[in-house]
């Protein structure tokens, strides 16, 4: 520190003997007069003496040309408040809300998507007016302060709960070396809502489908020890006992089979069957197929309709759809009551031309809070109620995917104490796979 003021002191003694050196021959002049105004004009030597000063005082007398560079050289070693144009494209190229702030956690800028997701941010306010997260404040003051990186995730519960995962990183310009503070830092959110979303219901998932299974299989290893031990020689108990093994076993495969089903179709929900399906001919095979279980409990099903139309899909995902609305119709309808089965031509969205399969009981309806999730795995209105009636909880969540498979809409309207209706709208065949389909199948065997 000495050493620099000493150095200074010099280059400024310099300069000032380089102006008087140059300022010499005027200052004669200015002396000379002087003296020879005192006797010739009664000048008061006093006068004459300032006079001189003045005029080697301005000569000494710093010129701005020789200040104004060292005013510069100052300007370019302050830090850098604001992004430059490139930094701030390079920003916006990220597909993720970015925020950019000082080391101080002011902030200096944001990218679109930012906006969008979080509003406007004044530039100039701290980070702390748009984000109050304590967690990501403290990670941004120590990678300004400190230039240490940082990651952590929140949930923002306003205006819907969202799961955001936060990078920062401290960004430092020109020269690293030696340096602790960052020049800016730059908060990089990305929205893993769906993601955390997915490994809940998968972790829901598993912890269900184990449950079911448990069940029926803590059943099975029951009455297998029972019969092997103190039932061993007990006729009437052990036909009793294997009935219900029966049941407890087909129960399993009844899960088995819906959830085989379910990873079926869900693993091939990214593509769209391309087939052509009769609905008319699918309504009636299911009615038929479906008759033994009507008549088991005293219903009936009713066919109305009759469409001059197919539908783009898979043959057998659609009977599936189709009789597992039936069979729930049947199973939580009425006790003799009628399950309608109706097919309508019905334009869809944006006037796409589609049929419409609608399945109707006039059971005890359906409360409206269970509406919205009767599509879940798992979910049941009365758990007790569906196991009686040998039900998995995994029907309606394979008519979900079909649909969605087939590009299609479903909608489940029901009113307490009148009864339930599910829609199922599907796109039509274009009429030249129609007529190409029909074709094909007539020159068959």
């Amino acid at each position: 520190m000495a050493d620099g003021e000493e150095r200074a002191g010099r280059t400024m003694a310099g300069r000032a003997v380089r102006r008087l050196a140059a300022a010499a021959p005027g200052l004669l002049v200015v002396a000379a007069a002087a003296v020879a105004a005192i006797p010739s004009f009664d000048l008061p030597p006093l006068a004459a003496a300032t006079a001189v000063a003045g005029a080697l005082a301005t000569a000494l007398w710093p010129r701005p040309r020789e200040t104004a560079p060292r005013i510069r050289a100052g300007a370019d070693r302050s830090p850098k408040l604001w992004p430059d144009p490139g930094m701030r494209v390079t920003v916006d190229a990220i597909d993720d809300p970015c925020f950019v702030t000082d080391a101080e956690g002011v902030v200096r800028y944001q990218n679109r998507i930012a906006v969008e997701r979080f509003g406007a941010a004044r530039m100039g306010d701290p980070l702390s007016f748009k984000l109050r997260v304590p967690e990501l404040l403290a990670a941004v003051e120590q990678a300004g302060r400190h230039a240490t990186p940082g990651a952590l995730r929140f949930t923002d519960r306003v205006p819907t709960e969202r799961v955001w995962a936060v990078r920062v990183t401290p960004m430092l310009l020109g020269r690293r070396e030696g340096r602790e503070r960052a020049d800016f830092v730059l908060v990089r959110l990305t929205d893993e809502t769906e993601q955390v979303r997915l490994d809940r219901t998968r972790a829901d998932f598993v912890a269900n489908a184990s449950h079911e299974l448990r069940t029926p299989l803590a059943s099975l290893t029951g009455f297998v020890e029972t019969l092997l031990g103190p039932a061993r020689d007990d006729a009437a108990n052990r036909e009793r006992f294997l009935k219900i093994m029966l049941e407890q076993a087909q129960r399993m495969a009844r899960l088995i089979d819906d959830l085989l089903s379910l990873s079926r179709v869900e693993m091939k929900a990214h593509l769209v069957p391309s087939g052509a399906v009769d609905p008319d001919e699918v309504i009636r095979h299911v009615a038929a197929a479906l008759a033994p279980l009507a008549a088991s409990t005293g219903s009936r099903i009713a066919v109305e309709g009759e469409v001059d139309a197919t539908v783009r899909g898979d043959r057998d995902e659609i009977i599936q759809v189709v009789s597992n609305l039936v069979e729930n119709g049947l199973k939580y309808g009425r006790d003799g009551g009628t399950v309608t089965l109706a097919v309508v031509a019905e334009a869809g969205p944006e006037g796409v031309s589609g049929v419409r399969l609608t399945v109707r009981d006039d059971g005890p309806g359906i409360a409206a809070e269970h509406l919205p999730r009767l599509t879940e795995r798992f979910y049941r209105v009365d758990a007790d109620g569906s196991r009686r009636r040998k039900g998995t909880g995994l029907g309606l969540a394979i008519v979900k995917h079909v649909v969605a498979r087939h590009r299609g809409r479903l909608a489940i309207r029901s009113t307490p104490g009148v009864g339930t209706e599910v829609a199922v709208w599907l796109p039509a065949t274009p009429v030249a796979a129609a007529v190409e389909t029909g074709a094909t199948a007539r020159e068959g065997p």
